[in-house]
């Protein structure tokens, strides 16, 4: 690879977006939002000083770094934090909450949007959450000589990036990586990287706090209470295969689901004889005992009405977040594919976490299991907290 395939493949891609764009709510989305950005951008930032941006891809993303960004604020008071996002989920969830932030899509990483960015917000920070490698825009940054930092980041000896030397060139112009394990500091060793620090993952510092600020939600409160509920994030259709003949078959639980999509949302109501939580009412939610999540944004919220937690995407490239869950205490669940998620080993040789392959061990898992010991859990939890302050005290 060199910066004139990248580029070629970034027009290509953008080209393709735009071609798709009708057939696609998330692509129409990302394609219309994209038109004017740039002045939009402008005329939002106009007059503001001392910018610090912080980039993040998606919801994930955000919630991994909003431990980070508020210990931003609260040290560093009088500059302006602005958030980039690239998906529809984390700039829509972010119009729910209350944080006085600039927040716009991130333009697509071409060298002219780059420049122009860059020449309109003039920060004097930039702060990129996890895997975030844009390489118009950190040429650019370099090119400016603007603090970069890479925070939360996680290298894997299959990746790409760390395998191609260009890719390497790229992730050097990066002032300082806060990566989150030891592996990925010895990846960045070997290939010649030393701007390095570990200070853990900051989703720790996230969940820590999730519990104190939790909100209720009374129908699922009442909803929760009849029966042993199980919570179901982020499922994809894999998930829903097992799940569906799980939920046909045992019925003295009940459940509430999330999925990850929420274009199947009546098909999956059909197949399970539920209800969607928009829908539900006082007098209605007694003649449930499933209610599908339509709205994205809940799901962190969720897990405190539930007794046992699966989460999706175990069938599929890997699994969700499953951190929410423990913070509330619930044994996890979730399929063979958590090779990428090092709390998945770790709480599965601690038994606060469970994988299974087949509706046989789905069934068998379930109906074994027993609710976590809560000091083993928030030991777990509290050890790995305080990256987000440790990577404060060093930007």
């Amino acid at each position: 690879m060199n910066i004139k395939l990248y580029n070629i493949g970034i027009h290509f891609i953008y080209f393709f977006l735009k071609i798709l764009y009708p057939l696609n709510k998330k692509i129409k989305f990302l394609v219309l939002e994209q038109k004017n950005l740039l002045k939009k951008i402008k005329s939002s930032t106009k007059n503001k000083k001392n910018i610090v941006w912080f980039h993040c891809s998606s919801l994930g993303e955000f919630e991994q770094g909003l431990p980070i960004i508020e210990a931003y604020e609260k040290k560093y008071t009088k500059h302006n934090i602005l958030v980039t996002f690239f998906s529809s989920s984390g700039i829509n969830n972010y119009k729910k909450r209350k944080n006085n932030y600039i927040v716009h899509y991130l333009p697509f990483d071409t060298k002219r949007n780059a420049q122009n960015f860059l020449k309109i917000v003039n920060p004097i920070k930039c702060i990129f959450i996890k895997n975030e490698f844009w390489f118009n825009y950190m040429n650019e940054i370099k090119k400016r000589k603007i603090p970069f930092y890479s925070v939360s980041t996680i290298f894997r000896k299959d990746q790409f990036i760390i395998k191609n030397k260009w890719c390497i060139k790229q992730l050097s112009k990066i002032t300082h990586f806060f990566v989150q394990n030891q592996e990925s500091a010895l990846i960045l060793n070997q290939i010649g990287i030393k701007q390095y620090s570990v200070f853990g993952d900051s989703r720790f510092d996230r969940v820590n706090n999730l519990v104190q600020n939790c909100y209720d939600m009374p129908l699922l409160n009442l909803f929760s209470r009849k029966k042993k509920t199980i919570i179901v994030g982020s499922s994809w259709k894999e998930d829903e295969v097992l799940l569906v003949d799980f939920i046909k078959k045992y019925k003295e639980y009940n459940y509430i689901i999330a999925p990850h999509e929420l274009n199947n949302l009546t098909e999956l109501c059909n197949k399970t004889s539920g209800i969607v939580y928009s829908k539900v009412d006082k007098e209605n939610i007694k003649d449930y005992n499933v209610i599908i999540i339509d709205k994205i944004g809940y799901l962190s919220n969720i897990y405190q009405y539930g007794d046992i937690a699966y989460i999706g995407g175990g069938f599929g490239k890997g699994i969700h977040n499953i951190l929410e869950p423990i913070a509330f205490n619930l044994p996890v669940v979730f399929g063979p594919n958590y090779s990428k998620s090092n709390e998945a080993k770790e709480l599965i040789k601690i038994r606060c976490a469970f994988t299974i392959n087949s509706f046989s061990s789905l069934k068998d898992v379930i109906l074994s299991i027993k609710k976590n010991d809560n000091k083993i859990t928030q030991k777990y939890i509290q050890e790995k907290s305080g990256a987000s302050q440790k990577i404060i005290a060093h930007i």
